[in-house]
């Protein structure tokens, strides 16, 4: 990589330096740089003795695009309520305003970006369970690789403060240049060996089911979304390294994330996109309705075609459709909607899939986005008010960041949130798994508890078995 004492890096930092000299206040440096190929995983495995509790890792749908970041130069926290999307945006922007980045050209997705996600419920996101990441959480990353278009680049964060000593970043960059090489050599885990699997409350959460469909059928709410837990113990800490190794194996049409705070690791494959937005280009998912996946191509084939044409289904779907066409039909100049949906077949699970393109106003940011499409029927219910009210009254369930946009914004507006699905909360030999599904009039609580289990499967396998 051999970065360390190029010419353009110390005047770089040193412009950095003096920058923040005549601000009086700290300046974010940042240097990009083109290296060879190198493995997200790997990357995120070399980090693992420094870094532990400070890393993420995020990849795409077909593996074409990824990140990985490795240690922590600021985080962005901020209450708890309505304005916590404008607030965590104000933070980055402020952050950004006092920045010098150093790249041969802007590319998307390098350079510092803000990688981090939002809970589910700002009212009901204080727990015990998950204490260690609060009703949001953001932060830049130390060093970070992003993979892209078959390239590779490499940027180093840093924070410079008034007055400081450009010698000592050098060592900065030393450490960086360390663990790109580490991240080339041959890198173990070990595997996790389940001990006790235990579901919490199963036969409440299946009144809770039937409550929901009583208050359905007397109300004037469509539909409404419960999500259940199921918690494993291991016979040691869990390793997020295995647990990636297998989600990138075996769920290769879906997000696979993973972020760490302290002792505890937000770890899943989802296969819902809320938002992307590239420039003004704005891509959405409409991700509701789904049944399990054959034995047989004929019974796979036979499943989905009694998904596509069943009511139920259909209008759980649609509710989504429409819900994400009325949110950003004000937002945007351009939008395409498909007429009707298509399967998304997934390892376990396949769903009907609306994909929704548009182009919006210049104004707009991928936060603005993220607050109006969240939560979307699929997670939540409808009406989205009166649901989540339902929910935040009636579920026992601590969703924190289960359920919630996860996803990252780089400094030139570009960014992508997934809805935090099919995921673990890890907490040393302890992992709880979330599943949810969609209630509607004619819901069945056996049904939809039968349900839950398709969808705890990805994560389930992940962690190393089921114990049934």
């Amino acid at each position: 990589m051999a970065i360390i004492l190029e010419t353009k890096l110390l005047e770089g930092i040193e412009k950095a330096v003096q920058k923040a000299k005549e601000l009086n206040t700290s300046v974010l440096f940042s240097k990009v740089i083109k290296v060879q190929a190198l493995s997200p995983l790997s990357f995120y495995i070399a980090g693992r003795e420094q870094f532990l509790g400070e890393r993420l890792f995020w990849q795409e749908p077909t593996s074409e695009t990824a990140i990985v970041g490795l240690g922590r130069v600021e985080k962005l926290q901020t209450n708890p309520d309505n304005h916590r999307y404008s607030n965590i945006e104000k933070e980055w922007q402020d952050l950004l305003n006092n920045s010098v980045i150093q790249c041969e050209k802007e590319i998307p997705m390098t350079g510092p970006i803000l990688f981090g996600a939002f809970s589910f419920d700002y009212n009901k996101s204080q727990s015990l369970l998950w204490d260690h990441f609060g009703d949001n959480f953001f932060y830049v990353p130390r060093y970070m690789i992003s993979n892209m278009n078959n390239e590779t680049y490499f940027t180093t964060n840093i924070i410079c403060s008034p007055g400081e000593d450009v010698n000592r970043f050098i060592k900065a960059f030393e450490i960086g240049e360390q663990l790109w090489q580490a991240a080339h050599r041959n890198v173990s885990f070990d595997e996790n060996v389940l001990m006790k699997k235990k579901e919490v409350d199963p036969n409440q959460w299946k009144q809770q089911v039937a409550d929901a469909v009583k208050t359905l059928k007397s109300s004037s709410m469509d539909k409404i979304v419960l999500a259940r837990e199921l918690r494993l113990t291991y016979q040691q800490p869990i390793s997020s390294d295995a647990v990636l190794d297998h989600l990138l194996k075996e769920h290769t049409s879906s997000y696979i994330y993973s972020l760490e705070s302290a002792s505890d690791c937000f770890i899943g494959a989802t296969p819902e996109r809320l938002v992307k937005k590239e420039d003004n280009h704005v891509l959405s998912t409409c991700l509701a309705g789904s049944i399990a996946r054959g034995k047989t191509e004929v019974e796979d084939a036979a499943l989905g075609n009694q998904l596509l044409t069943d009511p139920k289904n259909l209008i759980e779907h649609q509710y989504v459709v429409t819900m994400i066409k009325n949110v950003l039909q004000p937002l945007c100049k351009e939008l395409n909607v498909p007429n009707s949906p298509v399967l998304m077949k997934l390892k376990h699970i396949q769903h009907l899939f609306t994909p929704v393109t548009a182009v919006c106003s210049d104004h707009i940011s991928i936060i603005d986005l993220v607050k109006n499409l969240h939560p979307t029927p699929a997670l939540g219910g409808l009406p989205q008010l009166e649901a989540v009210k339902w929910i935040r009254e009636h579920e026992s369930l601590e969703r924190g960041l289960y359920g919630g946009p996860i996803g990252w914004v780089d400094a030139y507006g570009n960014g992508e949130f997934a809805v935090a699905l099919r995921n673990a909360l890890l907490q040393g030999k302890e992992a709880s798994l979330f599943a949810g599904c969609g209630i509607v009039e004619d819901s069945n609580p056996e049904d939809e508890y039968q349900e839950t289990w398709i969808k705890f499967k990805p994560m389930l396998n992940a962690l190393g078995g089921d114990l049934s």
